[in-house]
């Protein structure tokens, strides 16, 4: 990890506080209960690594403008939805280790309550009556839509060409940190080229995430993630350590079947699961995906090259870092 004078949440606490305090007023709801689960899930959101990423490209040409704060709270809260829709999507039960709607509500409301947030990370997107900024964030709002219909789709063929792949991570993770940064340059009064520049890099570092993400589920188990090793694969998603294995690793044509026999639903029992995971963790596929997930930090730190201002350099590097030099 880099080595810098501050740390990024440190730097940034007084401008996340507001961030956070615009969260959980636009979580508000009229029912009591409903409205609780909401600010605990609005609450337990984690880093908050996409409205630090809005900032600091606010900050990045030294003009600095409030108008950050309420577009940092839009895009977290666009990304509470779009969990809550894919948690429902999916029937997850548990989410960092925490209950979803689910276990709650009927699938009609959760599905509600998420286009609520939608609606609410509008409101708070539009507050900086920046049009340009508004097309950014209805266009990610569309690549995130596109996203998620490519997974429902396409996600459970493990022959998938790579650019298959890409392009549905792009549009499920990568396209709310590029628009992420993209606004926040665009409030700060960056140049077409910087902004250009910095969109990249949220495009760079959220692919990044996305396979760190793929790592996880494969490497980690439910004390770390809150949720059985392979879950991605249960839910019948291919993800690129998969894909390597299946294309790199694996000899046995059982193991191939097998392998496709979860992804379709057909084989839900979790020891035989756990037992491809295991064939999984023993070859070098983790490894290799790593490296994936090395060359997407490698051409975002190449991007960085347009802030010229070194404190925010470093702090962009440092949330690079934190994005994939993780456990959850």
């Amino acid at each position: 990890m880099n080595t810098i004078s501050q740390d990024v949440f440190d730097v940034m606490k007084p401008e996340l506080d507001l961030v956070e305090a615009r969260l959980l007023d636009a979580s508000k709801i009229d029912y009591p209960v409903v409205s609780d689960m909401l600010r605990a899930i609005v609450s337990g959101g984690g880093k908050r690594l996409r409205p630090v990423l809005l900032m600091l490209a606010a900050r990045a040409f030294n003009q600095w403008t409030e108008n950050a704060i309420p577009a940092a709270a839009g895009v977290e809260l666009l990304h509470t939805a779009s969990l809550i829709h894919d948690d429902s999507i999916d029937k997850a039960a548990l989410r960092r280790g925490n209950p979803t709607l689910n276990t709650e509500l009927s699938t009609g409301a959760v599905i509600l309550i998420g286009d609520y947030l939608f609606a609410q990370s509008a409101i708070l997107a539009a507050e900086p009556q920046n049009p340009r900024v508004m097309v950014i964030f209805a266009e990610t709002l569309a690549e995130i839509c596109r996203g998620q219909i490519r997974e429902t789709l396409e996600a459970h063929d493990l022959d998938q060409s790579r650019e298959t792949y890409e392009s549905r991570i792009y549009g499920k993770t990568a396209a709310l940190f590029a628009g992420a940064a993209e606004m926040g340059a665009v409030l700060g009064g960056g140049t077409d080229e910087e902004v250009e520049e910095l969109r990249h890099f949220g495009a760079e570092l959220g692919m990044a995430f996305q396979v760190i993400d793929d790592i996880l589920d494969l490497r980690e188990g439910t004390e770390t993630l809150g949720k059985p090793a392979g879950n991605d694969l249960k839910q019948g998603v291919v993800t690129v350590p998969v894909m390597i294995f299946a294309e790199q690793y694996n000899g046995r044509r059982e193991t191939r079947e097998t392998i496709e026999g979860i992804l379709a639903g057909e084989i839900t029992d979790q020891s035989v699961v756990d037992q491809v995971v295991e064939q999984i963790r023993q070859s070098g596929a983790l490894q290799d995906a790593g490296k994936v997930a090395e060359e997407y930090t490698d051409a975002a730190r190449t991007r960085l090259q347009a802030v010229k201002d070194p404190l925010i350099r470093d702090l962009f590097a440092q949330v690079l870092d934190l994005a994939v030099i993780r456990t959850t």
